[in-house]
């Protein structure tokens, strides 16, 4: 399971890239808040605007590391918009 984190300013740059990358199914979340380190705080108000997307693929390990490489040429481009990706064991999945 990949799951990418990034600001929602760069919407269609991260879709546009994974897609051609080797995404085909996912789930979108989107409007989250958070804080990173070099993001700074995304709380969607006055204060602290924008919002984050997240982004879940259930995929095979092979797959998952090239999200990953994907991910990582992304977080090169888009600097401090903030991008991350985050790979764990998925020990089951019903079809």
């Amino acid at each position: 399971m990949v799951m990418i984190s990034y600001n929602e300013a760069i919407d269609m740059e991260i879709m546009e890239v994974l897609e051609g990358c080797v995404m085909k199914n996912y789930t979108k979340i989107l409007g989250v808040f958070g804080k990173g380190n070099t993001s700074g705080i995304h709380s969607g108000d006055d204060i602290w605007p924008g919002r984050n997307n997240i982004l879940y693929v259930a995929c095979e390990e092979k797959d998952a590391s090239k999200i990953l490489n994907c991910t990582k040429e992304l977080r090169k481009k888009m600097g401090r918009e903030g991008v991350k990706a985050f790979v764990w064991d998925l020990e089951d999945m019903t079809a």
